[in-house]
């Protein structure tokens, strides 16, 4: 078998892998050549590396036979490498190691080896501090010269915090993996299988990325904290005793919009609101906002919330208003809490909020399966199964509004008559694809595992019936 370095390679390799300061394991985990041709070329690989070096030691493993082993490491697919120092420090590559990706082997074993992530001082100490779990996938290709950078960073982090996951997935070796992410660019990093971005970015970037996928509120106010020191946040607290030009009830883009106008129009402007964005944070995606073809709600609102707090405005949000009053010449905003606000105009912009079902998980999945607006949403569930929930016209126009885009769609009812308009009730019973489930009651929401999940989450009915 020809050998994949010549003697020029293998010399630097050797001076390279002299730097290694402790012993360190290698697990390959491999499957046979027909369900996994490229397990055998990842194993060339990694036997000659490790021969270059006393301190490696090459341990391969059949996903198959040795399946305890798989389990323990939590290894999903073929072929599979794990990096061990004196710990497990959940680095792992799933494909090949070649092309620029190589450097991020070799990098993974010298830190490992080391056991120093290298990472800024000030900002390993936040890392370390991380309590939630992070599972950090950064897909990648073989030819990207900006992968290797996103894959090392994301092995230090896992490095320091037994907490952090990092994985490399080669996407030209998993397309399922690039259709499941929707991979247009790399590297992508995707944090616990939801948040996403793409590039490559600092170290700090990336641990505000992973706060926000975490931990948002912790997110929000360390951004703000550098928007601060920087000069863009002009953002200030609401005062009691402070007489306002106007002041804006509500938190949504309607609100947000109005409060940054009035302050470009150089106006004293107070904005209280429960929610910042309002709806728009339980959109999984927006795709028919006029200049961004895609965009997330959460991404949305925080653009939104970005621009707001450029501008010189008071601010009170999490708080909802409970009443309105005319006093004299001004009116008076009383908040829960026993807080009351005065200005001398008001817009009123509170919107509306989305009736619930109140039932289990439901909160957990909204925005990431669960919605509220077909309109909007429908082509997002093309080729899907979906639940609509309700007998009224909602429920019957978002089930009009799915007909050509999923192929079910379980209509449940709590009651056996519909309170929709009889046109909309028969365009619905025509429709071949729609499914009437009554007298029904969804109890419980849930979560989908596995590569064909659906991007609704299941809702179980009285019966014990489940739809995805």
């Amino acid at each position: 078998m020809a050998k994949l370095m010549d003697e020029r390679v293998s010399e630097e390799l050797r001076s390279i892998l002299s730097k290694l300061t402790s012993s360190v394991r290698v697990l390959l985990f491999i499957q046979t050549p027909s369900s996994c041709p490229t397990c055998i070329h990842q194993q060339e690989l990694l036997t000659e590396l490790c021969s270059l070096s006393d301190k490696l030691k090459l341990e391969v493993y059949d996903m198959i036979l040795n399946g305890d082993q798989a389990l323990s490491y939590r290894i999903e697919r073929t072929p599979a490498t794990v990096v061990l120092g004196e710990r497990d420090y959940g680095i792992r590559f799933y494909g090949l190691t070649m092309g620029h990706e190589f450097t991020s082997l070799l990098e993974a074993l010298l830190m490992v080896s080391s056991g120093q992530s290298s990472l800024d001082p000030e900002l390993e100490p936040l890392v370390k501090g991380l309590s939630e779990k992070v599972h950090l996938q950064i897909l990648v290709t073989l030819t990207c010269p900006y992968c290797p950078r996103m894959v090392h960073l994301a092995q230090q982090f896992a490095l320091v915090n037994p907490n952090i996951q990092a994985d490399m997935v080669e996407v030209g070796e998993f397309t399922d993996v690039a259709l499941r992410y929707n991979v247009t660019g790399v590297p992508k990093t995707i944090i616990n299988e939801a948040h996403s971005f793409e590039g490559a970015v600092t170290a700090w970037a990336l641990y505000l990325e992973i706060l926000k996928a975490v931990n948002p509120g912790e997110y929000i106010r360390l951004e703000e904290q550098i928007r601060e020191a920087q000069g863009t946040r002009r953002i200030r607290k609401i005062e009691e005793d402070h007489d306002y030009d106007i002041i804006v009830v509500g938190a949504g883009p309607a609100a947000m919009s109005a409060a940054t106008y009035a302050a470009r129009k150089g106006l004293d402007v107070a904005l209280i609101g429960k929610l910042l964005g309002g709806q728009v944070n339980y959109t999984a995606s927006i795709e028919n906002y006029l200049g961004i073809p895609a965009i997330s709600g959460a991404d949305l609102t925080e653009s939104f919330r970005t621009h707001l707090e450029s501008m010189p405005i008071a601010l009170d949000a999490g708080i909802t208003v409970t009443q309105v009053q005319k006093q004299d010449h001004h009116f008076l905003v009383s908040a829960e809490g026993n807080h009351q606000f005065k200005a001398l105009a008001l817009i009123y912009c509170a919107g509306k909020e989305y009736r619930r079902l109140g039932v289990p998980g439901e909160e957990q999945f909204i925005g990431k399966g669960i919605g509220f607006c077909a309109t909007c949403d429908a082509p997002l569930y093309r080729g899907r199964r979906v639940a609509v929930v309700g007998g009224g016209n909602s429920a019957f126009t978002a089930a009009r509004d799915l007909i050509a885009f999923a192929t079910e769609i379980h209509l449940v009812h709590r009651r056996k008559e519909f309170r929709a308009d009889a046109l909309l009730v028969e365009e619905a019973q025509a429709a071949k694809n729609v499914v009437f489930h009554t007298p029904m009651e969804i109890r419980h929401s849930s979560a989908v595992t596995g590569s064909q999940a659906s991007p609704s989450s299941p809702l179980m009915a009285r019966s014990g019936q489940i739809w995805r």
